[in-house]
């Protein structure tokens, strides 16, 4: 089950009924910080869980989890159709950009990544996987661990993830980053 799909799909239909955070973590049973993490794809929520969101947001569970296990052959998605996700709104302004959509059962998840100036991530996080960035405009910076690589037009890097990092964006231009997530 491709996480990033999963978590898209909760979060929208929160939207479309018009409800907080809030209001379906306590439906749920949950804390609102365990459903943010859900809708931002840092966890993956147990069966359970899942079916007591999926009844706090009147949907059948199945309706949450249709074609999450589809995997056509190749999927064309125009950029017209990219869906904008804030991933932890609260430590991150970086707007992420999804690429895919239609393939929910990926190994990779790649994203394009607008980063204001003096913006990015406030914070260091680890998380699963490996990840690839490759910077399309402007500069950043990755705080990797106790590194700090800075990264121009044109600059890549390839990391596991498992180590606490943080990108962000030091200078007076905005920068955009494309960044693909691999699952292990």
């Amino acid at each position: 089950m491709n996480l990033v799909e999963l978590s898209q799909r909760i979060k929208q239909r929160r939207l479309e009924l018009g409800l907080s955070l809030e209001e379906v973590a306590a439906a749920a049973g949950q804390t609102r910080s365990w459903l943010s993490k859900v809708e931002n794809f840092r966890i993956t929520p147990s069966l359970p869980a899942l079916a007591r969101v999926a009844e706090a947001l009147r949907s059948p569970l199945s309706v949450l989890l249709e074609g999450l296990d589809a995997k056509p052959q190749i999927v064309l998605t125009k950029k017209k159709d990219r869906r904008a996700i804030q991933r932890d709104p609260q430590n991150s302004n970086i707007t992420y950009h999804s690429l895919t959509s239609g393939r929910a059962s990926r190994r990779m998840s790649p994203f394009a990544l607008d980063i204001p100036a003096g913006g990015g991530r406030s914070i260091s996080r680890p998380h699963e996987g490996e990840e690839f960035l490759i910077v399309t405009k402007g500069k950043v910076t990755l705080e990797y661990g106790k590194e700090t690589f800075d990264l121009d037009e044109g600059d890549t890097l390839y990391f596991d993830a498992d180590t606490p990092h943080r990108l962000h964006n030091p200078h007076k231009k905005p920068a955009q980053v494309m960044c693909v997530f691999l699952e292990k």
